[in-house]
């Protein structure tokens, strides 16, 4: 992120940010950054921190203003806009935070640990923010190691391990066990179960009463068919089928520690 970012400069190599050279100012006019340890004056109010922003930021004088409120409801701080930032907790530190990082209406927002250190409501507001902007159609360039938020916001993952790039996808690409199916249904007679055999398994938890859990292997979705057709005319009544899917977190740590 700091090369990217022209803090730190590369000793070999190069990058890119919309088509320009990461050693040209020009590129980072459409980036927004928040670092993991940011610091404001304290002394100053959220809305006067936003408003010196606004200022760096290039913004008129007469749209300083209008953004720095307009900023402070979107992060949910408008009660707290003329407090001193040495009242703020760390949630609402992060929030003012990305509310600066957005200043410039930026296509890219590069973000090192958001929600670090914040409570559960902070991380699910920063989160709810980080969706709408997401959604908008800016590109959010997210480090976090709070897997459970990436697993929400992110679209694509990448795993780096020692300075390593180990493996990168969608989410549902890196989270979803092959060939394995998660099954609730109607009690499997005997009779399919046999004739399913190593196909069909017994699955994890309770279910209400009247169904059962069940895990399906299949090679591909024709074989997942023909196994549902098996247990259909079996009298089977089927209330959902989904892949099974691991956690985030679990994928990285399996990955981490090989």
């Amino acid at each position: 992120m700091k090369l990217l970012l022209g803090i730190v400069h590369p000793t070999e190599g190069g990058a890119t940010i919309f088509d320009r050279p990461i050693g040209d100012s020009q590129a980072r006019r459409s980036v927004g950054f928040l670092p993991e340890d940011h610091r404001f004056p304290d002394f100053l109010t959220g809305r006067q921190t936003l408003r010196l922003y606004a200022r760096m930021a290039g913004l008129a004088a007469d749209e300083r203003d209008a953004r720095a409120v307009e900023l402070l409801a979107r992060v949910r701080l408008t009660e707290a806009a003329d407090r001193k930032v040495r009242t703020y907790s760390k949630g609402m530190m992060q929030r003012l935070g990305l509310a600066q990082a957005m200043m410039n209406r930026p296509r890219l927002l590069v973000l090192d640990e958001p929600a670090d250190g914040v409570d559960p409501v902070g991380r699910r507001e920063i989160r709810d923010v980080l969706v709408e902007l997401r959604d908008e159609g800016a590109t959010l360039f997210l480090n976090s190691h709070l897997l459970s938020e990436i697993e929400r916001v992110c679209t694509r993952v990448a795993i780096l391990k020692e300075g390593r790039l180990v493996r990168h996808g969608t989410v549902e690409e890196l989270t979803t066990e092959e060939r394995v199916w998660r099954l609730r249904a109607t009690p499997v007679p005997e009779s399919a179960a046999t004739e399913l055999g190593e196909s069909l398994r017994p699955g994890d938890g309770d279910e209400p009463a009247g169904l059962g859990r069940y895990r399906l292997l299949a090679t591909d979705r024709a074989e997942l068919n023909r196994h549902l057709d098996v247990l259909r005319a079996a009298g089977v009544e089927i209330e959902s089928v989904e892949p099974l899917r691991t956690s985030l977190e679990d994928f990285f740590v399996d990955v981490v520690s090989r």
